[in-house]
């Protein structure tokens, strides 16, 4: 047997050896997780997932005005029109016995050129032909911070929190406006909508 032959038998031997220990430690530590699962509480544990998912029919999503003119809540909470209003639907699909937290969440564009206290946000709940309040005419500049919620991430503007107990779907419309008290118009401002969720304790 030459050295050639040699080293590739030591090669392979030491490749199983590695292989084997890798496989051990693995074995091991999901026994110790599996064990340390079943500690946690006095009653029987099921585990349960659930997934969330946003979808919306435009192309982006978001609203997005430009140079529009500044307007009353009373208008604001009734446009209608094109390129007035962003539909989306917020899905939960569940699995066994749990539930999930979720926000909706608005982040400025970049390329915004209007302030935030320039621009009023409005957002229903539309459920058939029955709509329900969910976000009174608001300044974006007076919107709580998603920041402040364990999951939420930092620098977006909090427009709903809320959670899901079993698999539904909830459709939502946001209008946005320039507020009217504020005087310039000319300007543009986008605001896009995500939706983050979290499996409820």
């Amino acid at each position: 047997m030459n050295d050639n032959e040699n080293k590739t038998k030591s090669k392979s031997l030491i490749l199983i050896i590695i292989l084997v220990a890798i496989l051990i430690v693995g074995v091991f530590g999901v026994s110790y997780a599996a064990i340390y699962y079943s500690k946690m509480g006095e009653k029987v544990n099921n585990v349960s997932t659930g997934t969330l998912t946003m979808s919306y029919s435009e192309n982006t999503n978001g609203i997005n005005l430009t140079d529009a003119i500044a307007t009353s809540d009373a208008v604001g909470m009734a446009m209608g029109g094109e390129n007035e209003y962003f539909d989306f639907t917020v899905s939960a699909t569940m699995s066994g016995n749990t539930s999930v937290d979720y926000i909706i969440a608005g982040s400025k564009d970049a390329s915004s050129t209007l302030p935030d206290n320039a621009i009023k946000v409005y957002l229903t709940e539309i459920n058939g032909s029955s709509v329900s309040q969910v976000l009174a005419p608001t300044k974006v500049s007076e919107l709580d911070s998603t920041s402040s919620i364990s999951y939420g991430p930092d620098n977006q503007y909090l427009l709903l929190q809320s959670n899901f107990n079993n698999s539904s779907s909830r459709n939502y419309r946001l209008r946005m406006w320039i507020s009217d008290d504020f005087n310039m118009t000319v300007g543009s401002y986008t605001f896009r909508i995500n939706v983050y969720g979290n499996m409820a304790a």
